[in-house]
């Protein structure tokens, strides 16, 4: 039987465990080429190993699968040319990109200094921006489209104590795909996230986590796979969330608002205080 993503070459970002590592082995399963990015490095992002990317590349083969592995740093333009330019030697072309590639550094806001907001900004954020640029203007001179799958996150949504600067960056990833997924469209290449909610790595010693092994990290990878396949058709500029057997979707809304009973004056503090359930009831 036909996988979803035969013949087309995907590249899985931070794929050397967790939910970029169950990523890349249903993505192959279902006949994908696959590169499994990691550095390899702890969850701050310090160090790098060889040892995490090659024991999925190495597990995919072992399963009959294609993949080869890429240690490239997605913060950096040159990481990011690099790794595409991997997949291209390798493969030919890019299909798929799946920017999951991300690192903790938790304080709160007032302990929060400018190293840790710029370490995890540069990879979640930046990295996002400079992989899916790559990847992209590769997608764009091959002429038949491509599907970015990019990954927000609920602290991005709604905010989470101790996290100012992921979910700072989350929230810009969420801006990066609106705003991707409307320039994109004339390209045929649609772009979406997710906002996953499993037990990792990251995640493992959070009081979530502690009581639960419904959360798994499997259950985040069919909704990947569900973006980066033809049954997603033309949908573009959702965020796609998952926990566990639970899926729904992150919308911003706008309330219909009110306007002012003299409709050419202009609002007072005072008006605004008066009107504020109006205002904001949705």
């Amino acid at each position: 039987m036909a996988g979803l993503l035969d013949g087309k070459a995907a590249i899985i970002t931070g794929a050397g465990g967790g939910i970029g590592r169950e990523h890349a082995l249903l993505f192959a399963r279902e006949g994908a080429r696959v590169v499994v990015n990691d550095m390899g490095g702890a969850r701050d992002g310090s160090g790098a190993a060889d040892a995490p990317a090659k024991k999925v590349v190495d597990e995919i083969r072992a399963a009959g699968g294609t993949a080869v592995a890429s240690f490239h740093d997605v913060s950096t333009a040159e990481g990011a040319a690099g790794l595409v330019k991997a997949a291209v030697d390798a493969f030919g072309r890019v299909d798929v990109l799946v920017n999951n590639a991300g690192i903790l550094r938790d304080k709160t806001f007032l302990k929060m200094d400018e190293a840790m907001w710029d370490a995890v900004v540069a990879v979640h954020l930046k990295g996002s921006f400079l992989v899916s640029q790559a990847a992209v203007k590769q997608m764009i001179a091959q002429g038949d489209g491509g599907r970015v799958v990019n990954t927000t996150s609920v602290s991005g949504m709604l905010g989470n104590f101790g996290q100012t600067n992921y979910s700072a960056a989350k929230a810009g990833v969420y801006g990066l795909t609106r705003t991707m997924s409307i320039e994109l469209q004339k390209h045929k290449i649609t772009v979406n996230a997710l906002a996953p909610i499993a037990k990792t790595r990251m995640t493992e010693d959070l009081p979530m986590f502690q009581s639960t092994s419904s959360l798994g990290p499997e259950h985040i990878a069919p909704a990947a796979l569900f973006l980066a396949s033809d049954l997603c058709g033309e949908r573009t500029g959702h965020v796609l969330a998952v926990a566990g057997a639970r899926m729904y979707a992150f919308k911003v809304v706008e309330t219909p608002g009110k306007f002012k009973d003299d409709a050419m004056g202009v609002w007072t503090p005072q008006e605004i205080a008066e009107h504020w359930d109006a205002i904001v009831k949705v």
